[in-house]
């Protein structure tokens, strides 16, 4: 070791505690000199490890921060999701006694259910209207159905109360919560 081979070249004596300090300043700049050779001599390959290291603790930080920003701007749960969804309704439609025979349609009469027909074609044109039919009874028998969807129950009464025929007094109507279980697509 260097220790040994300095101190027989030193000799020891009175100038030994003097030479041990020249010696521990010169060890210390001999390992300062190591550690910055080595640094130095250190391949690149090095130095990579070292910044992916580094690269990939960032990366894991910056992910679980990410992550926790995103729990708390997260969409709304699925069921709140689904309250927005609309609901279905049928409301079911009768003629008013003085129409169930076919001459007692006034021209007025057939202007309101054509206005009728009308905005149910609409709806449909805009999703708003499942379906919407009558009977091929006559008379006090006949009677029509609307199915449709509303945000909620007020939106389809307003849908219903709204409808021309009800509105200009042709037929009565009758609101009720549906839920279609099948339906057959037209091709």
């Amino acid at each position: 070791m260097p220790t040994g081979r300095l101190q027989s070249r030193l000799g020891s004596g009175e100038g030994a505690g003097a030479r041990e300090s020249i010696y521990e300043s010169a060890n210390q700049k001999s390992r300062k000199t190591e550690v910055a050779a080595s640094t130095q001599s250190t391949s690149p390959l090095g130095f990579n490890l070292i910044n992916r290291i580094q690269m990939k603790s960032f990366v894991f930080d910056f992910v679980v921060a990410t992550a926790g920003v995103l729990m708390f701007v997260q969409p709304l749960p699925a069921e709140e999701l689904q309250s927005e969804k609309p609901k279905q309704f049928i409301y079911v439609l009768h003629l008013v006694p003085r129409l169930y025979a076919d001459a007692s349609w006034t021209d007025e009469d057939k202007k309101v259910l054509q206005r009728h027909f009308v905005r149910f074609q609409e709806a449909i044109k805009a999703g708003k209207l499942v379906l919407a039919g009558r009977t091929s009874e006559s008379g006090d028998k006949t009677f029509g159905i609307a199915i449709f969807e509303a945000k909620d129950e007020a939106a389809a009464r307003k849908f219903m109360e709204e409808d021309p025929a009800v509105a200009g007094g042709l037929m009565t109507a009758e609101l009720h919560p549906f839920t279609v279980a099948l339906e057959h697509k037209n091709p």
